[in-house]
């Protein structure tokens, strides 16, 4: 043993408890995340549990998460599974492009090119 400082490995297996995969179903760097429910007493919580609370109150992308806590993706994954699972978080998938615009807009854009 040197007595070097095992630097923030040794945090970051705290903050999982060794696990380096979330619980539950996966989901992506593009996953939305959302604060579900408020906590009675948010001091019960880790300090990084209080931040995606925080930040996730407007629905936030995982990798967004992932920057503002200035942790290692996977790391950020077992976090958000952790909060997912006691029900402060949701997380869903983006809905894909051609949900998200209006068949009326398809229509005008179509007529707008048969006019040219």
């Amino acid at each position: 043993m040197t007595g070097e400082d095992p630097g923030p490995l040794i945090r970051l297996f705290g903050l999982t408890g060794g696990r380096a995969r979330p619980q539950g179903e996966a989901f992506d760097l593009v996953a939305i995340v959302t604060t579900a429910a408020e906590v009675g007493d948010p001091t019960d919580l880790i300090p990084e549990h209080r931040a995606v609370l925080a930040l996730c109150r407007r629905p936030t992308p995982v990798a967004d998460v992932a920057a503002h806590l200035r942790l290692p993706l996977n790391i950020t994954r077992v976090i958000l599974g952790d909060l997912r699972g006691e029900g402060l978080v949701t997380i869903d998938r983006p809905r894909p492009a051609a949900q998200t615009i209006d068949e009326r807009i398809y229509r005008e854009v179509l007529h707008g090119l048969r006019s040219l």
